[in-house]
Formats: C-alpha cells, sequence, structure tokens
C-alpha cells in the first residue's frame, strides 16, 4: 500500500497548441467511484491496463492518496459497481520546464472537457508554477471539477465558444 500526500495544481484547457500531441501516444483511462463524502472518496482506475483502487482524501490543492494495486479480475468485479459514477479520458504527460503537465482530453459525456494537471513536492514549489498560456483558468479548488464530481454530476455549466472551453461558476453541491 502505498500512501503519500500530493499537491496538485488543476486548469482548463483553453485549446490545444498546434502539434502539441501529435508525437505523444495517450493513455486510456477509465476511473469509477464505489462511495464518495464530502472530503474523502473511493476509486478504481484502470490506467492502460494498470489497476488500482485508492482513497483520496482532502479537496483542493493539498490531498492524502492511499492506494493499492488490484489485478484485472478484482477490477472487473469492482467496475460494476460504479455505475453512473465514472469518467473516461485519453490521458498525455509533457515535459514542462521542469514540471510534467498531464493534459486529459475527456471522452463520452464529458467532452469535450480537457484539463491540465500539474503535480508538485511541496505547496511552495506549487505556488512557484507558471502555467503554459492553454491552461487558462485555475480550478484547483472548485469541486465542480474534480473527477469525483464530474462523475457523478456531469459536465459543469459551461460556455463553449470557438472550440475553447470557459467555466461558468456553478454550485455541485456536496461531493
Amino acid at each position: 500500500m502505498q500512501t503519500e500526500w500530493e499537491f496538485e495544481r488543476k486548469f482548463l484547457v483553453s485549446y490545444v497548441p498546434e502539434g502539441l500531441l501529435d508525437t505523444r501516444k495517450p493513455v486510456a483511462i477509465r476511473q469509477g467511484y464505489l462511495a464518495t463524502e464530502p472530503d474523502k472518496h473511493i476509486r478504481i482506475r484502470d490506467e492502460g491496463g494498470n489497476y488500482t483502487m485508492a482513497v483520496k482524501q482532502g479537496i483542493g490543492l493539498k490531498r492524502r492518496d492511499t492506494r493499492i494495486t488490484l489485478d484485472s479480475e478484482q477490477f472487473a468485479d469492482l467496475w460494476p459497481l460504479t455505475q453512473n459514477m465514472r469518467v473516461e479520458k485519453q490521458r498525455y504527460r509533457i515535459d514542462f520546464f521542469g514540471a510534467q503537465l498531464v493534459i486529459d482530453i475527456f471522452t463520452g459525456n464529458l467532452a469535450p472537457l480537457k484539463m491540465v494537471e500539474v503535480e508538485f513536492d511541496s505547496e511552495m514549489s506549487s505556488r512557484q508554477f507558471l502555467p503554459p498560456d492553454f491552461a487558462e483558468t485555475e480550478v484547483t479548488h472548485k469541486k465542480e471539477f474534480q473527477n469525483v464530481a464530474l462523475a457523478r454530476f456531469g459536465l459543469p455549466d459551461m460556455v463553449i465558444a470557438s472550440g475553447s472551453t470557459k467555466s461558468v461558476s456553478i454550485n455541485a453541491g456536496s461531493i
């Protein structure tokens, strides 16, 4: 079992720069939620054939992540329990001035949502990070953009204009 604190910032992607993803191979991710509380949830994930179960605690910048590895049979047994609380996306990893950007292109009922996440080793380094131009709106502290909220409630109210995604504040209720 692996337990660690995460420092993560999350941004909406307003556009994907031409050619940025052309030479990168995405990893298909499907994840579902077994249980949710306002500041804790249990999630299973298939990330390109690597199966895990995680308990995530906290919201916003600093969260605790405790995870275990599952085999494919365990994942298959648990997956039906996540009905109506799932997220599917294509994930790209890109090096960016000493950081690694994780660009998620959501599919299914969450398309056309695109987000970029960046993980840090400390709160200080997270505050010093300057996001790329295409990471337009920070949503780190917006509950409606957490994966668990997207899985439960779907897309937040959004304005889609000329291929870009801009957020409009909503109340996602208790997550």
